[in-house]
C-alpha cells in the first residue's frame, strides 16, 4: 500500500468537496474553487469528513497514481482553506522589484527592466526596508501555479555562488565558493 496514498485527507470546516461520476473532484473553500480530474482507476470517496483514495491493484502504475492524486487533492484542500505563500529575496546591488496591478517590474542589473504579467490567481506584495534587499511575497491557492510563477521569476537571475547575487527563496542556503587566489 502506498504510504502517502493510504493516508486520509481531513476536510477542514468550510471546505466543500464534490466528486462527479467522471471522477472530477471539485473543492470549494473561502479562498476559491479548484478542480482536478482523477484517473478513473483511482476511486475517490468522501466519508466522515475525510477523503479516501483507493486503487484497484498493486501494479506500478496504480501505485504511482495513488500517491500522486492523494497529494494533489490534499494540496487543493489546503489551498482553498489556507492558501500557499512563497517569499523571494532579491540579492544584488540595485536590484529592485515593484508591483503595478498584476504586473511585476523587476530591475535586475540588465540594460532594461523586466516586466512580467502575473496570472490572476497569484497575488504579489513587495516589502523593502531602507538600505535592505527587497522581498517579494507571492500568494495563491494553487500550489502548482505558484511554484511555476516563482521558478519563472527566479530564472531571470539565478543565485551565483561567488558573491551570492540573484533571486533566493526564503530559507534557502546558497553554497558559496571561494574566488581565485592572487599568485605570489
Amino acid at each position: 500500500m502506498s504510504r502517502i496514498g493510504k493516508l486520509p485527507i481531513n476536510i477542514p470546516q468550510g471546505v466543500e468537496i464534490k466528486v462527479d461520476k467522471n471522477n472530477l473532484v471539485t473543492v470549494k473553500g473561502k479562498l476559491g474553487k479548484l478542480e482536478q480530474q482523477v484517473n478513473p482507476d483511482i476511486k475517490v470517496e468522501v466519508k466522515d469528513n475525510n477523503i479516501i483514495l483507493t486503487r484497484p491493484s498493486d501494479s506500478k502504475n496504480h501505485r504511482a497514481m495513488h500517491g500522486l492524486y492523494r497529494s494533489l487533492l490534499n494540496n487543493m484542500v489546503v489551498g482553498v482553506s489556507e492558501g500557499f505563500k512563497i517569499v523571494m529575496e532579491f540579492n544584488g546591488v540595485g536590484y529592485k522589484v515593484a508591483v503595478q496591478g498584476n504586473v511585476l517590474d523587476m530591475s535586475l542589473g540588465f540594460s532594461h527592466d523586466i516586466l512580467m504579467e502575473l496570472p490572476p490567481e497569484v497575488s504579489a506584495e513587495v516589502k523593502q526596508e531602507k538600505r535592505q534587499n527587497p522581498f517579494l511575497t507571492l500568494t495563491s491557492m494553487d500550489k502548482q501555479l505558484l511554484g511555476q510563477v516563482a521558478a519563472k521569476i527566479r530564472s531571470f537571475r539565478l543565485p551565483e555562488p561567488y558573491k551570492g547575487k540573484g533571486i533566493i527563496f526564503e530559507g534557502e542556503q546558497i553554497r558559496r565558493k571561494e574566488g581565485k587566489k592572487a599568485s605570489a
